[in-house]
């Protein structure tokens, strides 16, 4: 009998196949590139950056509960060349490195970003802000500057006598530091109302209910371009359906009615407070009637994530969106 002599080469070749096929898929081509880690530093804008559309990036979609692939809360509203960041959980700094070459926005280099706000204190809204404030503080070219509810100014105190060592390590040293004064954060504690302007840019900050947590504020953002409302966390409210009306963009929290009804009446209890169930999400949406609903912070409880979209269609007829992390819009 004629022996098979190509048997090996054909299981090598199905065998190389089949790795192939279990492969990570390759990243998308970055739209800038650079051979490695460098400090960037610009005087302000370019025009390029001035005429672009307002956009919206998601620099973390999570919430208290470690996730691997969404970092914790924080959105960023680009507009004329600069950052302006609401929340900004665990993570959020890193994939800010990382939206800043994958989509050419040099506003989200570390030391560029100008501005936080702070929807509340939970530290998966808050973990970043330590990160942000100490990258590169040396290099930027303005102090960053931080609003957000009470206890704001005490969380930025206790950050600067953590990084202390650091701080006089780097300003009595050696190591050349050009803006010695720029580790110190602007912070505004802020009450409801307009809390920023410029230009054709406007910062609402409007109460919301976040359970016994208070004061949670979501923020209205407003360009001559959108309308953008970012909930923060919060049950029903009728204050941000007020605000939400006619928004070109809801970003808003959400937890699965299906995995909120398998916890205990005491975690019910608890979220049906702090939180905003899918099906009243759906409702809510439904009045304010948003151009683009967008849901982030979803608590999901192990039922599938794209359940919850569907939940929030049961009531809702309008666009719907499950964010991840580095989505824009």
């Amino acid at each position: 009998m004629k022996p098979c002599t190509n048997i090996f080469p054909l299981a090598t070749i199905l065998m190389s196949l089949m790795m192939a096929a279990c492969e990570k898929p390759r990243e998308p081509t970055f739209a800038k590139i650079v051979p490695s880690a460098i400090i960037e530093v610009r005087d302000g804008p370019t025009q390029a950056e001035l005429d672009k559309e307002t956009r919206i990036v998601m620099l973390g979609t999570g919430t208290p509960v470690p996730d691997a692939h969404r970092a914790g809360s924080s959105i960023a509203v680009i507009h004329k060349g600069q950052a302006y960041l609401f929340d900004i959980g665990a993570g959020a700094i890193h994939n800010a490195i990382t939206a800043r070459y994958k989509y050419d926005i040099p506003s989200l280099y570390p030391s560029q970003i100008c501005c936080v706000f702070l929807t509340h204190m939970h530290s998966d809204h808050t973990m970043d802000y330590a990160e942000l404030a100490a990258t590169l503080w040396w290099r930027s070219r303005a102090p960053l500057s931080a609003w957000g509810p009470v206890g704001l100014e005490q969380m930025t105190n206790g950050m600067y006598e953590m990084m202390a060592p650091d701080t006089a390590l780097r300003t009595e040293g050696a190591q050349p530091v050009q803006n010695s004064a720029n580790n110190r954060i602007k912070v505004t504690e802020i009450e409801e109302g307009i809390v920023f302007q410029k230009d054709d840019l406007t910062v609402e900050a409007f109460a919301v209910n976040h359970g016994k947590i208070k004061p949670a504020f979501g923020y209205r953002i407003t360009t001559d371009e959108r309308s953008i409302v970012v909930s923060g966390d919060t049950a029903y409210s009728e204050k941000l359906l007020e605000k939400a009306r006619g928004a070109d963009i809801l970003f808003h929290e959400v937890i699965s009615d299906s995995g909120l009804a398998g916890q205990t009446e005491f975690w019910q209890n608890y979220h049906k407070s702090s939180h905003t169930p899918a099906s009243v999400l759906g409702r809510l949406a439904s009045e304010a009637k948003p151009g683009l609903l967008v849901l982030y912070h979803g608590l999901f409880y192990g039922v599938p994530e794209a359940v919850i979209v569907d939940e929030v269609k049961a009531t809702y007829n309008g666009e719907v969106v499950l964010a991840d992390d580095l989505d824009v819009f």
